[in-house]
Formats: C-alpha cells, structure tokens, sequence
C-alpha cells in the first residue's frame, strides 16, 4: 500500500466512505504525497504525453490564436497571458515565441498558475527571462483582460459520481472491502435534491469543481474581456457512464490501486462547462474537434513550413506529428479532444470556431 493509500484507509476507517471527489483531490493534490505534488508525469519516462510535448506547432498555433484575440483590443493594453496547469511550460514556451510575430511590440505578461513544486521548478527553468510569474490559485492573477489557457486541465478536477437505483441516485465512494483494501460503494441513503433522468444503473458524474471555476472565468470574461481556451478529452452532448480513470506508465491502470502513484482524470462535459458561461452571460464558442481546431488555425501550412528546413527525419517527424494531434479515429487526438472558448462580448468570431 502507498503511503497516501494508508492515511485515505485510516480517514475512512475514522470517518466513513469518502466521495469520488475527495478521493481525487487526495490522491492529486495531497501536500505531501499528491500525485502533482511529487513528481513531473511527462513524458516517456512519465505517465502520459500531452500535445504540447508532441510538437512545438501545438503551441504556435495556440499563440498566434491569442494574438489575434489581443489584436482586437488597444494595442496599448498588456497581453495578460495565463496558462492553468502548464506541465512543463512547453506550451507557453512555444505560444510566447509565435506571439513575438503576431503581435510585435505587446507588453505581454506571462502568468502561470501551478500547483506541483516540481513541475514549477521545471516551467522556471524553460521560462528563465520572459518575466512570468507564478500563482497557486487565480485567486491571485491580476486584474483586466486576460486569455487563459486551460490545456488538459478540466479533466483533472475532482468530479461526484452517482449511480442511479429504484430509490433515487446514491453517490458512489471509496470505502473499505472485507480486507481492508480500497473499494467502490454507494451511499446507502439518496442524495436529496439531484433529479436527473436515467436509467436504473446508470452513472451520473457531476463536475462541481470544474463548474465553478468555469462560472467564476466567464464572470471574469463578461466583466473584464479577453478569452479562455480549453482544450481537453470529453464528449459535446451529456451523457452516462463511468469515465474515471488512472494511467500509470503510459498504460490504464486500477484507480484505487495505488493513490498517489497514478494521474486520475475523467472525461470533460464540455456541454455542462458550456452552460455554466452561458449562465455567467459570457459567449461561448465550440466546442469543436481538436482536429478542426488546429486545421482551422493553420496547422498543415505551419508543418510544410518548418519541413522547408528540416532533414528527412525531421520531416518525418513534423509529419507524424500532425497525423496524431488531428487523427479522427475512434480514441485519437483529433477527435476525442475538443477544444472550447469562452469569451467576452467585446470579442467577435472567434478563430478555430465556426461563426454562430
């Protein structure tokens, strides 16, 4: 047993069955042993690879597209800059390079908000003289216009899960099994108040967390303008199922097999995330396919301009590169990732996005 998965055992053997929501925030965020706390997940030798990491035209792309939003407004205001949960910097690295081109002269402002030491430790290093700086919460990001970033960062928020029966929809949790091993349960009683249409056995997953945030940005939108992009693996139209899952090495593993030692993630409702702006008064955009997104944006003539000097292997490369971020199949990039804006109503069409 982890260390982390001794101390949840004992909370629960003190305190009864915890939700899904807290086992999440434990295992991801616990000060000391938290899953972002202790390590850098990228990469081969990590747990998964984000598109960031695939290629450097991910970024541009997304760096360019900021522009263009920062080119709608005076020019005399300073490019807020934010990224949520930017891994190893990657992203902003390559966004801050494309950014220089399109939108010569900004006062652009990185800010980076980060809540592992270590992959801070890693972003300060890439980032060395571009002046960012570092919050733990947006609690703390400056005021004024701003385009957020929020690249595979939903789907990490601690959602509540619900299974539907005869008598109602009773919350699923983390208890203990006959062995004293971690094991999935329902509340006895239903929970009081959630009246969603279902069929008897289906699960329900409600993403509090990541709604709230999401009200609070496009409040932030509505009042303040700029733009938030999110991009990230979910579905467009509500659904059922259990989307909860670990990946360890590169691989799926048990989510209750080693808390701490293993990234959690759920699937995006980017339906539910849409309404919550729409309910703020922001303008909503998407969601659409990654694959449109990025085609949309540019990204075929970005690779056959970086292929007009690269050897055959680098060329190769830019090539494999763009097949994985737009393949369409069933489970790849372009099309399980989708990608949504969230704007203020001092911006019009949107670039990537179809207009309304």
């Amino acid at each position: 047993m982890t260390p982390l998965g001794a101390e949840i055992t004992a909370l629960i053997r003190h305190g009864g069955p915890i939700g899904i929501d807290r086992y999440m925030a434990l295992c991801l965020g616990h000060p000391v042993h938290g899953y972002y706390r202790t390590r850098d997940p990228l990469g081969v030798k990590g747990d998964f690879t984000t598109a960031p990491e695939i290629s450097q035209m991910f970024g541009e792309l997304i760096g360019a597209w900021a522009g263009y939003i920062h080119g709608q407004r005076s020019q005399r205001e300073p490019l807020i800059l934010v990224e949520l949960g930017p891994g190893r910097g990657t992203l902003m690295v390559d966004a801050l390079r494309a950014l220089r081109i399109a939108a010569p002269g900004a006062d652009i402002r990185p800010h980076l908000v980060e809540i592992s030491p270590v992959l801070r430790a890693v972003q300060e290093r890439a980032l060395a003289g571009t002046g960012a700086t570092w919050h733990a919460g947006i609690e703390t990001l400056p005021e004024g216009p701003a385009i957020i970033l929020a690249n595979e960062f939903f789907d990490c928020l601690p959602v509540r899960q619900f299974e539907r029966h005869a008598t109602g929809w009773h919350e699923r949790q983390v208890g203990l099994g006959p062995e004293g091993d971690l094991v999935f349960g329902l509340a006895p009683e239903a929970t009081p108040g959630l009246d969603a249409d279902g069929p008897e056995g289906a699960l329900l997953s409600v993403p509090g967390v990541g709604l709230g945030l999401m009200r609070l940005l496009a409040h932030r939108m509505r009042e303040a303008g700029g733009a938030l992009l999110a991009i990230d693996y979910g579905h467009v139209r509500p659904g059922f199922g259990d989307t909860l899952q670990a990946l360890s090495g590169h691989r799926f593993a048990d989510p209750l097999a080693a808390p701490g030692e293993a990234d959690l993630t759920h699937h995006v409702d980017f339906a539910a995330l849409a309404n919550a702006a729409h309910t703020e008064g922001a303008i909503v955009h998407g969601p659409v396919a990654q694959r449109d997104f990025l085609l949309a944006l540019g990204l075929n003539a970005r690779a056959e301009h970086l292929k007009t000097r690269a050897t055959a292997v680098q060329a190769a490369a830019v090539d494999s590169a763009v097949r994985r971020l737009t393949d369409g199949s069933r489970g790849g990039m372009g099309s399980l990732f989708k990608v949504l804006a969230v704007s203020g109503r001092d911006h019009g069409p949107l670039p990537g996005f179809p207009e309304a």
